[in-house]
């Protein structure tokens, strides 16, 4: 992979290898580069956890981050997004990380000769979530083969469902969407459930916010959300024994889901954002051996773990 742009892109076995890195990286934290990179996180939309995760992910392999405010930078005097990644290109940065609200941004990006990694595009996709929630579950239940994953909220105008189901269904998934009538996409291949059956039979249930930024219309939303669409404690009750929640965030409590629910034992919310730490350093040390800009053998280590298929 040249650039890091869609979850599709990677072969099975190429995402099997990522989670076997980010995992080696969490319990080897001590990879640094020996030579000056530097990394340029474009955020032309809020984050909290993605970007600080990303910023986090570099300064632990030792990358200088260079600082970058979109509200602040000539994109407010009508510079192009490629006019800009290629500025940051020209000035020295060995890496560029991109979030935009439109849908195919990357197709302007062409002729940017420094790797690329997708941090999120309009309501298509977010590709490194979707990794670091495989992750997430894989440590879990240690395959996905069979396993009933629920994605519930928002999924006409979420990145999050769009990436997820296609990952999850070549790794053995059985993947269902549940979602209030307004908010469903029935352009994509996957079977529609009510929230109350989704609950009895998911391993993972995975609550989605409601994006009102990619409405085209205001919405608004009635109290009574929480308990037609969304997980209750009572819903709670009712799921497997096993089975836990995933929330890619920010969560509205009280909303998509009962706020008591966020910290419950069944709950990897939190756990999801750590391994993103992880898997976006993997990301990010994959992209830089394939572009040939550092030759380090991290991967040695992971290469000598049992193949987790």
């Amino acid at each position: 992979m040249n650039h890091f742009i869609s979850v599709s892109q990677l072969q099975e076995e190429e995402i099997f290898s990522l989670l076997r890195l980010a995992a080696h990286l969490r319990k080897e934290n001590d990879q640094t580069f020996e030579k000056q990179f530097f990394a340029a996180n474009l955020f032309f939309e809020p984050s909290t956890r993605t970007k600080m995760s990303f910023t986090v992910a570099q300064k632990k392999l030792g990358f200088d981050v260079l600082d970058f405010h979109a509200d602040q930078s000539s994109a407010k005097k009508g510079e192009s997004l490629y006019d800009t990644a290629r500025t940051f290109q020209a000035i020295g940065a060995n890496l560029l990380v991109i979030r935009h609200p439109e849908d195919n941004w990357m197709d302007e990006l062409e002729n940017i000769s420094i790797p690329i990694i997708n941090a999120g595009a309009g309501k298509e996709e977010h590709p490194t979530q979707c990794l670091l929630d495989l992750l997430t579950i894989y440590e879990e239940f240690g395959t996905f083969h069979g396993l009933n994953v629920s994605i519930v909220g928002d999924i006409k105008h979420s990145r999050v469902a769009h990436s997820h189901a296609d990952a999850l269904k070549r790794l053995g998934a059985n993947v269902y969407f549940s979602a209030a009538p307004r908010f469903a996409d029935r352009s994509i291949d996957v079977p529609y459930i009510t929230i109350d059956e989704a609950v009895q039979i998911s391993d993972v249930v995975m609550l989605l916010r409601i994006q009102h930024e990619r409405h085209d219309h205001p919405l608004s939303v009635t109290t009574d959300y929480l308990q037609s669409y969304g997980l209750t404690k009572s819903r709670e009750k009712q799921m497997k024994e096993r089975a836990i929640i995933l929330h890619p965030a920010p969560i509205n409590r009280g909303v998509e889901i009962d706020t008591d629910l966020v910290e419950c034992d069944r709950s990897r919310i939190f756990k999801q954002m750590e391994n993103g730490v992880y898997m976006r350093m993997a990301i990010m040390i994959k992209l830089l051996q394939k572009w040939g800009i550092i030759h380090e053998n991290f991967t040695q280590t992971c290469e000598d773990l049992n193949r987790v298929k």
